[in-house]
């Protein structure tokens, strides 16, 4: 059973809450990001889920690092060499995770996302925040820097100049601002976000999933990858989609003016 996180699937689409909101859903000094890695392994191997929304419960999307728990790394109590392999084998596996996942995920932000908080919601496909939610890309502000890949996230999503004001300086930005960044989609009132999740989700979810899926990684691949390299997978993409029998439905639900049936 789960402690710090919440695991709820309605139909096509499975929503994730970080579970913690006394400490505001700090990702590290818990058992959080172990919970929130084997549900990411379940999604993957389940046909059945085609969304994801990530949310948090309480005042905070997340905080975090547990700075309390910075300081056993502080006292020299363990050495530089031990705490490179705690970052690799720990926080670094999140980035990886959600990027190799195939399913779209959706950062429902109900509350400040801050530090490795708003490196989270980077990590997600698409962000919707709360109109009172704060952001900021703050490690610098306690002497350390991201060591959860938000500098090869936030540039890629807000610029680089953009990036670099936010981590250089540690401050927040308001939601308002966030919008007009890019940093997310859409602004809501906070009656509104997880309605707002869900249209959206249910609109993915709709398609058939093999192309939603084939097409998350083929965007993710296109942060990094050559132009050619990338044709060359659409190309291979293309036939194997040609191919299934969600695409057929799909091609004779529109000749024939109906709604397509994607049911497994």
């Amino acid at each position: 059973m789960t402690q710090y996180l919440l695991y709820e699937q309605d139909a096509h689409v499975v929503t994730l809450t970080l579970n913690d909101p006394e400490r505001h859903n700090p990702l590290t000094g818990s058992s959080l990001l172990d919970e929130l890695l084997a549900a990411l392994q379940r999604i993957e191997a389940d046909r059945s889920v085609r969304v994801v929304i990530l949310t948090g419960k309480g005042a905070s999307f997340s905080a975090g690092g547990n700075v309390k728990a910075m300081l056993r790394q502080a006292s020299g109590e363990v050495d530089a060499m031990q705490v490179r392999q705690e970052y690799r084998s720990g926080i670094q596996r999140l980035p990886l995770a959600l990027f190799n996942l195939e399913v779209p995920v959706i950062a429902a932000i109900n509350g400040h996302a801050i530090g490795a908080g708003l490196d989270l919601s980077c990590m997600c496909d698409m962000r919707i925040a709360v109109d009172s939610a704060k952001f900021a890309e703050s490690f610098v502000k306690v002497g350390i820097v991201a060591g959860d890949g938000g500098a090869w996230l936030l540039p890629r999503i807000i610029g680089l100049s953009r990036a670099a004001e936010l981590s250089f300086t540690g401050r927040s930005i308001d939601a308002r601002q966030a919008l007009e960044w890019n940093l997310v989609s859409q602004v809501v009132p906070a009656a509104e976000l997880m309605p707002a999740a869900r249209k959206l989700a249910e609109e993915i979810a709709a398609n058939p999933p093999h192309a939603v899926r084939l097409t998350k990684r083929l965007i993710r691949e296109g942060m990094t990858t050559r132009l050619d390299t990338l044709l060359e997978m659409a190309a291979m993409y293309q036939a194997v989609s040609h191919q299934t029998a969600d695409h057929r439905e799909a091609v004779m639900a529109f000749i024939e003016k109906r709604k397509p049936d994607f049911s497994r």
